[in-house]
């Protein structure tokens, strides 16, 4: 059985047992949360989808780990303009053990 939900405005397809690193939810690690947003549930040929969410369908996730992503390097450069700017950026993650997933 699997479910596609939709987290931190981003969506990813889950089953019972897998790890995840989502946008950062402000969770105690050890924590179990219930993510309501599933946009669809499936289980073997079987597909429920919703219209947007699936009714009464939800999964059950328990906080693992916080941390932050690894740094993106950003550099901009306008050339013959003496012109270069260096940045980075580091995203916030909290890591999700999928538990059960309720239709």
């Amino acid at each position: 059985m699997y479910a596609v939900i939709k987290t931190g405005g981003k969506q990813y397809k889950v089953a019972a047992g897998e790890k995840i690193k989502v946008e950062q939810i402000t969770a105690d690690v050890g924590q179990e949360i219930v993510i309501d947003q599933v946009l669809a549930v499936g289980n073997g040929a079987e597909l429920k989808v919703g219209a947007p969410l699936v009714d009464g369908a939800s999964v059950k996730a328990t906080v693992v780990s916080h941390g932050r992503h690894d740094k993106v390097r950003i550099f901009k450069m306008r050339r013959r303009k003496h012109y270069q700017k260096r940045q980075g950026h580091r995203q916030n993650y909290t890591e999700l053990e999928i538990g059960a997933i309720v239709a």
